[in-house]
């Protein structure tokens, strides 16, 4: 597996594991050993990145991938973050990034991890009743004290991550980037990242497994499933998002790979300092995302792609007004 440097020097694979899916979020069945064995696999196949949080659970995933990990702590970085509520387990509305409550989570969520410090500790969320600057006071605090040795942030603004990294260096940006989610090609954030020297990590870099091309419009998604709710993921918009499918069936087609692959490769390409977190519950499907790492995209490959998609206009919200609004602040 290639290697990638987030910020100065957090060195990882060149894809990473998204764990919110083993037990969060999606109509997931997989069982707890099983997803304990299929972390480990990723790891006999050379990803040493893994990316969790305290409230996907919430707690539990945070467990799962402490008991996964332990036999092989020293290869690999542990990724996950605060910010939301949760109260005896059941999270609750609104966010909290107080500096007690930063401190109170990451001892938390070292005791979930079994570990002694975590690799890199992310801002879910950033909370608009907390200055940007003492959360990332608190987290200078936590790197000072050998809790935590890298500082993160999900969803921010570009104007908050430079407030953030004058306090303290942030090393990854994590925030939501694929084909059919482009905004941070737009929003400055991108920018930022390259002018700072901040690494980027792309959360749902497949759509939330649409970009698989195993999602059609007449999928049976699950109650418990979030995308259910998500525009995106309504009939209509998925059938006129298909458009986004057959352009990457087609570059598939071509380079005897996968839509998949196709689209985690034009990711990786896009900048040097990009670590895409794919997830999933299945392990042929995490040896079909790793293949990408291999798949070379040349210039004309990316230019194809690029003016194709020019002229797909994606249909619908990536998200509900409810969670767009806790982003980009």
């Amino acid at each position: 597996m290639k290697t990638r440097t987030l910020g100065q020097d957090l060195q990882v694979s060149a894809l990473g594991f998204g764990c919110m899916g083993l037990n969060h979020g999606y109509s997931s069945d997989i069982s707890r050993p099983d997803a304990v064995r299929l972390l480990r696999d990723a790891v006999d196949r050379g990803v040493t990145l893994f990316d969790t949080a305290e409230v996907y659970g919430p707690w539990t995933n945070e467990e799962i991938v402490g008991e996964a990990l332990k036999p092989v702590r020293e290869q690999v970085k542990i990724a996950t973050k605060f910010g939301f509520k949760i109260v005896d387990g059941v999270q609750q509305p609104g966010l909290d990034s107080r500096p007690e409550h930063i401190r109170e989570v990451a001892d938390a969520s070292l005791k979930r991890l079994g570990i002694d410090t975590i690799d890199l500790f992310y801002q879910h969320r950033v909370d608009p009743a907390v200055p940007i600057e003492e959360v990332a006071g608190a987290v200078k605090e936590l790197i000072a004290a050998g809790k935590v040795r890298h500082f993160g942030l999900s969803e921010p603004g570009a104007e908050t991550v430079r407030k953030a990294h004058a306090v303290q260096p942030v090393t990854a940006i994590q925030n939501e980037y694929s084909l059919w989610t482009r905004g941070p090609e737009t929003n400055g954030i991108l920018d930022t990242c390259e002018e700072l020297g901040i690494g980027f990590v792309p959360y749902s870099p497949l759509g939330r497994g649409f970009l698989t091309g195993a999602i059609g419009k007449d999928a049976a998604i699950g109650d418990k499933d979030f995308r259910k709710a998500l525009p995106r993921f309504q009939p209509e918009a998925l059938d006129k998002n298909q458009a986004l499918v057959d352009l990457l069936r087609r570059i598939a087609a071509d380079k005897g790979a996968t839509p998949a692959q196709v689209a985690l490769a034009w990711l990786l390409a896009q900048r040097p300092w990009i670590v895409p977190i794919p997830g999933t519950t299945k392990l042929h499907r995490l040896e079909e995302n790793l293949g990408a790492a291999d798949l070379e995209l040349g210039g004309g490959d990316l230019s194809r792609i690029e003016d194709a998609a020019s002229h797909i206009r994606i249909e619908g919200e990536r998200y509900t007004p409810q969670l767009e609004a806790v982003t980009g602040r």
